[in-house]
């Protein structure tokens, strides 16, 4: 492994170290007790890491086996908007999700959970800070409209849960569960991102991925594990979260992580321009295979706890046997375990996009009935929230015919307005140029 790493120009690399200091305020913490959490880690590092030695040819797509493109402006102008909005989405993305987790983080019921989370957050950061790097060390500025790197960076540092460019980040967080169901199913969709990307014509994107790909299993990580904690603890009654707590934030995060992929009938301009090497719906189907393998897996755990004198093999059988009957095993329900929602459920974008799919697949014609079905499935919290509101309004608007299908994809989420400014002050804005000496 032989990678490089670079720090931004001094006003960039500031830049971000005073945003984190707004939203992430434990980062020295974190630095202080890394060895003591993460003993056989690397120390973290803020910056941008390129991988050295990947391969120098295009491997998919109209231009394989060309050289693979060193600057933007080895790219068509179509090309080389399309990688801009990737990477845009991508820096949005990593700094969205430090914001979400910073509203939640001091609610983990234990220190190593938080502290898991804390170095997602950090290398988040990392994450962000590699695209910054992407978007600096060269000129986007014809991609863009003439926009310069400085204001794209201007731009993303300003964003706010509400005006990220993907939806899954611009929903607030209930509870610390949603700090963990997301890092298990939203970050699980970044690994898919990044996988794809590994082989993108643009050579400087291709060489960000594997370091990025090796931090993102810790994160998955950072959400199975204390799912299969709290699955075991409530199958001894010893935990506060409960299945079906688990469920809720599940059906809350499946549907937006889904989203993420793109429309399922979209993707072939990436793998015709050699971006990425699957389309969205390829994609798509090997994910939901992957949660469904984590979701078994969870409830193999709470079984085995339940009946500790189960072999693996028995507590294996009576799964297969609840799920297949959906019926009871000594005291055990078919609701008691967790449940893959149906892939059309709660969407609003994509090519399901509303349309009143429960959680088992099941069509409802009513919007009442509907709505009154996910109310008993989402999180309470959620419920009480501005999006969720939104999202009722906007189906009544849809079902009704006074809104069309893709006006309504549009409209959700309602953005809020991105300003150029740090909340230090409306005066102060994230980058600054160094004073003259």
């Amino acid at each position: 492994m032989n990678v490089a790493e670079v720090t931004l120009e001094k006003k960039y690399h500031r830049a971000v170290e005073h945003w984190r200091r707004h939203w992430l305020p434990d980062y020295e913490t974190l630095l202080a007790q890394w060895d003591r959490y993460f003993p056989q880690d690397e120390p973290f590092c803020l910056c941008a890491k390129m991988e050295c030695g990947t391969p120098d040819r295009v491997a998919v797509g109209e231009h394989a086996g060309e050289a693979k493109r060193l600057a933007p402006d080895e790219l068509s102008e179509e090309e080389a908007r399309h990688l801009l909005a990737i990477i845009r989405a991508q820096a949005s993305t990593e700094f969205g999700s430090i914001q979400q987790h910073s509203g939640t983080l001091a609610r983990a019921q234990d220190d190593e959970d938080r502290f898991w989370v804390l170095r997602v957050m950090a290398e988040e950061l990392r994450h962000g800070y590699q695209m910054f790097h992407l978007l600096l060390s060269q000129d986007w500025s014809k991609a863009a409209a003439g926009v310069r790197g400085e204001e794209m960076v201007e731009e993303i540092l300003s964003m706010g849960t509400g005006s990220h460019v993907l939806d899954a980040f611009n929903l607030e967080y209930d509870s610390f569960v949603d700090n963990v169901c997301f890092a298990a199913l939203v970050d699980r969709v970044g690994k898919y991102q990044l996988t794809m990307q590994k082989v993108c014509a643009y050579k400087p994107m291709a060489d960000s991925m594997p370091p990025m790909l090796r931090e993102e299993a810790f994160h998955l990580a950072a959400g199975v594990i204390p799912m299969r904690r709290w699955a075991k603890r409530a199958a001894q009654g010893e935990g506060f979260i409960t299945m079906q707590g688990l469920q809720r934030s599940i059906n809350k995060w499946y549907p937006r992580a889904l989203e993420m992929f793109g429309d399922e009938r979209g993707g072939d301009s990436n793998v015709r321009m050699g971006f990425k090497d699957m389309k969205n719906r390829q994609a798509q189907d090997l994910y939901i295979e992957e949660v469904r393998r984590m979701i078994r897996d969870i409830n193999a755990r709470y079984l085995r706890a339940r009946f500790p004198g189960y072999t693996p093999e028995k507590s294996d059988q009576v799964l297969d046997e609840v799920e297949r009957s959906r019926g009871r095993h000594d005291g055990v329900a078919f609701e008691d375990l967790l449940r893959l929602p149906d892939r059309r459920f709660f969407r609003r974008k994509g090519e399901p996009a509303w349309t009143m799919v429960g959680l088992e697949g099941e069509s409802f014609a009513e919007v009442d009935d509907y709505l009154r079905h996910l109310a008993q499935r989402l999180p309470e919290a959620y419920l009480a929230g501005g999006d969720m509101k939104r999202y009722a309004e906007t189906l009544r608007l849809v079902v009704s015919g006074q809104l069309g299908v893709e006006d309504a994809i549009r409209k959700m989420p309602r953005l809020k307005r991105v300003g150029g400014n740090c909340p230090c002050s409306r005066a102060v804005r994230w980058v600054v140029e160094e004073p003259a000496s």
